[in-house]
């Protein structure tokens, strides 16, 4: 069994999507619907730059999807796959997941970009500059990073956002909180905490303002029939019902991002393959969670071309 995967924030960068733009008019197309649908030159911004507007999270979020899904109809239209017939299961990590809904059928490409566009900038506003953070937690496993979270709470917001894989997860929260558990991660047998350059801190409860704008979004465009079973982030299991995967996309804004348990619930499932679409983040979190799996991660012509010789 296959599971298609889709990644998240942070795996943008300056020239991404431009060398399949140069070969392929699948992706040329996706990048120019994606244009039109926001009414900016969001593709120029992902061939040139400059990275530090690319990685505002309104653009940020947009670009990873159009990227995927440029992968994806490059791979559909020139490789002859179908993910229907190709795959078993999808997942996304975060924004990943509108991606996956998005390679499904769920949303249309133009709804998905102007979602992701307005999720961005809502989960921006909810939080002040400079009153939010993240931290990274290498060398933890989610017991200890729980037990961390709460002491370095103090009263404040201090949540575990992601839980990547058995040595990586995420807290996000208050400032001095995510600071405090920075400076106490050794102490919890934690190798080292390091803060993330993240422009708010998302996934966990100060983003209720934003949890609320997606609501009122998904609430003027849900999600249609799927193709595929999806694994939803904050239950790491599958969800078919359009109507429950809107709860739970409004859900994932505060909650936490259960990527470790979702790749161990889909490997029990007994998805044995995992193919990373637009980038090279999740395969290794994979790889580093379940044993005896095959990870693929496609970014270039030439990994769409060796992957549909495989399938």
């Amino acid at each position: 069994m296959r599971a298609f995967v889709f990644p998240g924030q942070g795996s943008q960068k300056v020239g991404m999507g431009a060398e399949l733009a140069g070969a392929s008019a699948a992706a040329r197309e996706v990048f120019e619907e994606v244009d039109d649908a926001l009414g900016q030159k969001l593709s120029l911004l992902m061939r040139e730059g400059p990275e530090d507007e690319l990685t505002l999270t309104e653009n940020a979020q947009p670009a990873i999807m159009a990227n995927a899904i440029a992968t994806l109809r490059v791979l559909e239209k020139e490789g002859g796959i179908s993910l229907a017939d190709n795959g078993d299961y999808v997942a996304g990590h975060s924004l990943g997941e509108y991606t996956a809904l998005c390679a499904v059928g769920a949303f249309s490409l133009a709804d998905t970009a102007r979602l992701l566009k307005l999720r961005g900038q809502a989960m921006q506003a909810a939080v002040p500059v400079g009153e939010g953070a993240m931290c990274a937690l290498l060398g933890a496993d989610i017991e200890k990073a729980t037990e961390l979270a709460k002491a370095a709470a103090e009263g404040q917001v201090c949540e575990v956002a992601n839980d990547n894989d058995p040595g990586q997860v995420v807290l996000s929260g208050s400032k001095t909180a995510i600071e405090r558990a920075v400076a106490l991660a050794k102490e919890y047998g934690i190798k080292r905490g390091l803060l993330l350059p993240v422009s708010a801190p998302f996934h966990c409860s100060l983003m209720k303002p934003a949890a609320d704008a997606m609501a009122d979004a998904l609430g003027k465009t849900p999600p249609g029939q799927f193709r595929l079973p999806l694994y939803a982030n904050v239950t790491a299991a599958p969800v078919s019902d359009p109507a429950e995967e809107q709860r739970l996309l409004v859900e994932q804004v505060t909650g936490r991002v259960r990527w470790r348990e979702s790749v161990l619930a889909m490997q029990a499932a007994g998805v044995e393959h995992f193919v990373e679409l637009g980038g090279k983040v999740l395969g290794p979190m994979i790889g580093r969670t379940a044993d005896g799996v095959q990870t693929t991660s496609v970014v270039t012509m030439g990994d769409i071309e060796v992957l549909a010789k495989e399938l």
